[in-house]
């Protein structure tokens, strides 16, 4: 359970004034059909951490303890900097014109979502804990649709009024912290 609550909190709070917050708002201004959207980003996220997740429980197969530590940990660390960097929507994260709601939805935010700083944590997440793929994967997916669903169900009206530049400093120190404990004690804890 508390590595299904930590992978939450940290991709809900980096997911603010993330790239894929900025689609679901557009997604939600253009199409005004807030329940495809929200389907298709939970489909895209669902295999994309997925994938992410796969890869990070595979990496630990392959690499020694102690070099995936330092990976993992200054990992972490590289994310909180990441963190205080704002993002914006790429002209090739926008949905393309002739598919419906759902599948444009689907498309944009799994091609969003790749390399971004969720799937990036979630893979470090799912390396760092990999018995617990699973409760990675459920959890960063819940920290997405958190971020999200509101962004497509309230739009406007929400984005105007989140402190982003604190929910991402909050987010920085969660990838700090947890950078600085994996260097210190590994996955021990």
């Amino acid at each position: 359970m508390e590595v299904f609550l930590i992978a939450t909190s940290v991709v809900a709070l980096a997911e603010i004034g993330d790239k894929t917050q900025l689609l679901a708002f557009m997604l939600a201004a253009k199409f005004r059909r807030p329940w495809p959207i929200v389907w298709g980003i939970l489909v895209a996220t669902l295999v994309n951490h997925a994938a992410a997740g796969w890869l990070g429980g595979f990496v630990t197969h392959w690499i020694g303890p102690t070099a995936l530590r330092w990976i993992l940990g200054l990992s972490f660390i590289a994310m909180a900097a990441w963190m205080l960097v704002p993002d914006k929507l790429d002209d090739d994260d926008a949905p393309k014109p002739g598919h419906g709601v759902f599948v444009s939805t689907v498309i944009a935010f799994f091609l969003a979502e790749m390399g971004d700083k969720t799937q990036i944590a979630t893979v470090a997440l799912a390396a760092r804990t990999p018995d617990a793929l699973a409760a990675v994967v459920a959890g960063t997916t819940v920290g997405m649709m958190l971020a999200n669903v509101p962004a497509v169900l309230l739009g406007d009206k929400l984005a105007h009024r989140i402190p982003v530049k604190l929910v991402h400093g909050i987010a920085a120190g969660i990838f700090a912290v947890l950078g600085v404990v994996t260097l210190i004690w590994g996955s021990e804890i």
